[in-house]
């Protein structure tokens, strides 16, 4: 004698499952884009605001001192996120002389009467145009722009973003 099959199935079809699959799929491909977007903005206006930080010190020390002199990082430069090695680092933020900026505010031959400060996004991400990198000095300039390459400053005086800036 044959024993009765059951008319009702215990599983999934393939059919089922693969729909299931396409479903997620979608899911994924809105969501992780949308994600990689806000990590990107939070960590850019992570950059800005520790560049406010620091110029707020900056001028907190002008303040005591009536110059800029001994000003320092720690770390220095400043990396972001805070502790962040290696690939793992998104921006670096370093603050120079206004007058030579290849000089720091702690070198003996720095003038210490103005300030530029540059927030440069990873130098090894050169593929995402959507990444800012930030100029911020002494006199007043405050300014970002997607090409890395446009933010040029010899001294305080010529520091600008270039082409593409965007005031910030």
């Amino acid at each position: 004698m044959l024993k009765n099959r059951s008319t009702h199935s215990k599983g999934f079809t393939l059919v089922e499952l693969m729909i299931v699959v396409v479903i997620v799929a979608i899911f994924a491909a809105i969501a992780i884009p949308s994600y990689q977007e806000y990590v990107r903005r939070a960590i850019a206006a992570q950059a800005q605001q520790e560049m406010q930080r620091l110029s707020t010190e900056l001028e907190r020390g002008k303040t005591r001192n009536f110059n800029y002199l001994g000003f320092q990082t720690t770390p220095n430069p400043i990396v972001l996120p805070v502790g962040a090695t290696g690939a793992a680092i998104q921006y670096t933020i370093t603050v120079s002389d206004g007058i030579d900026v290849s000089k720091s505010l702690t070198d003996s031959t720095a003038s210490g009467q103005s300030w530029v400060m540059r927030g440069m996004w990873k130098a090894a991400d050169t593929t995402n145009v959507d990444n800012f990198s930030f100029l911020m000095t002494s006199s007043g300039v405050r300014c970002k722009n997607k090409t890395k390459a446009n933010i040029t400053a010899t001294n305080v005086g010529n520091a600008t973003c270039g082409v593409g800036r965007e005031e910030w």
